[in-house]
């Protein structure tokens, strides 16, 4: 019998005082649901509708032909047509518009008898992002149009079959319409999970410490692992339910549909939990409040997981000291897993090794947890 797990009376125990505890209630059920609605509508990487203005000092039918480029997609929003240039500058200075087109008025003079016709483009560059993607955006509407222009020059030389010599037909997978809500959702499930979970969790030992039940933990015959195992199991459940509600939103909300097998997804959440709820747990043997279990939650989940998991920024664009920093980010291996089964729905093959080290840092956590609250245990029975 010794070597049994009699983990039924802790785990009794801490669904009770998890039911009673409204704040733990609220924490684990409605905060993931109500981050995940305001993360993934505030969140927006999409860059549309760009105010555009423009001064045409040319005012040719090409010159409007050439406007009509950006005016005929969602990405430009033609806000200004201005009778000077200098209007232009006044413009973007005051933020009134993001993007300014002067087409000076020697343009179709110049395509006409095939000479480079410059024209000017003003582009605010206070947020360098969604500044670059306006520049390639611009970029591909010129290349488009100068292609354009070039077939047309040419037919008249006795070329009848004249086209573009390479012409792209880009195929988009697994997220044709780039919603950036697509690409946001998984990163949101682990940031939210872990956060949320680490937090909780962290306050269940430290409740028993400053409500003195804890003394009386450490005198019962109660083995460390079998309290580590049977605070963890609730735990674990309510945030799997609480993960399929976040699922279930992502769905109604953003349009997010699990393309890949859900068992395999229902495994590396269980695996991602176990080891935040390890953490949490380890958390909580170290600290003697509640405020400081929660600061020490925060900072070892919040700011990895959001920074540097790859949720938002890039990992290969990070310097190299920090990429290997990222390794040790549980939410690294997990992003992979949610991204290639809920939008590539790829097999095991493409996520076999982050499944590993997820198993792997749960089985560090729990291990940890349990040697530190063994530790505890024999300096009480002293």
């Amino acid at each position: 019998m010794s070597g049994q797990l009699n983990i039924r009376p802790i785990i009794k125990k801490e669904i009770r005082q998890i039911l009673g505890d409204e704040r733990s209630l609220i924490l684990l059920l409605f905060i993931p649901a109500f981050l995940l609605t305001m993360y993934g509508y505030a969140l927006n990487f999409d860059v549309k509708h760009i105010p555009l203005a423009v001064y045409d000092e040319d005012r040719s039918p090409m010159s409007r032909d050439f406007l009509g480029n950006f005016y005929r997609t969602e990405y430009f929003d033609l806000k200004y047509n201005l009778r000077t240039a200098a209007e232009v500058d006044r413009i973007i200075d005051g933020g009134k518009a993001r993007v300014g087109v002067i087409i000076p008025e020697n343009f179709s003079r110049n395509v006409q008898a095939n000479r480079e016709a410059s024209l000017q483009v003003i582009i605010d560059g206070t947020n360098a992002s969604s500044t670059n993607v306006a520049l390639g955006y611009i970029q591909a509407i010129i290349q488009s149009y100068s292609a354009k222009v070039l077939v047309n020059l040419l037919k008249p030389l006795g070329s009848s079959g004249v086209a573009i010599p390479v012409e792209p037909q880009p195929r988009i997978w697994y997220n044709p319409e780039l919603r950036s809500a697509k690409f946001l959702v998984p990163g949101l499930i682990g940031f939210i999970l872990m956060v949320t979970l680490v937090v909780s969790t962290a306050f269940s030992v430290v409740k028993e410490k400053e409500r003195g039940t804890m003394e009386q933990i450490i005198l019962s015959p109660i083995r460390p692992v079998e309290l580590i195992i049977g605070k963890t199991i609730p735990y674990v459940f309510i945030s799997l339910f609480s993960a399929h509600v976040v699922l279930l939103l992502g769905y109604l909300l953003f349009g997010v549909v699990v393309k890949g097998n859900y068992l395999w997804l229902l495994l590396a959440m269980f695996l991602f939990l176990t080891g935040g709820l390890g953490l949490g747990l380890l958390i909580s043997t170290i600290a003697h409040t509640q405020q400081l279990a929660f600061m020490m939650a925060i900072v070892l989940t919040f700011l990895p997981t959001f920074i540097l998991s790859g949720f938002v920024f890039p990992i290969r664009n990070m310097p190299v000291l920090i990429q290997a920093v990222t390794y040790t980010i549980p939410a690294r291996y997990f992003l992979v897993t949610l991204r290639s089964i809920i939008l590539k729905g790829a097999g095991v093959r493409a996520f076999w090794e982050q499944l590993l080290f997820l198993l792997g840092y749960g089985i560090l956590m729990i291990g940890a947890a349990t040697l530190r609250m063994k530790r505890t245990k024999e300096w009480g029975n002293r």
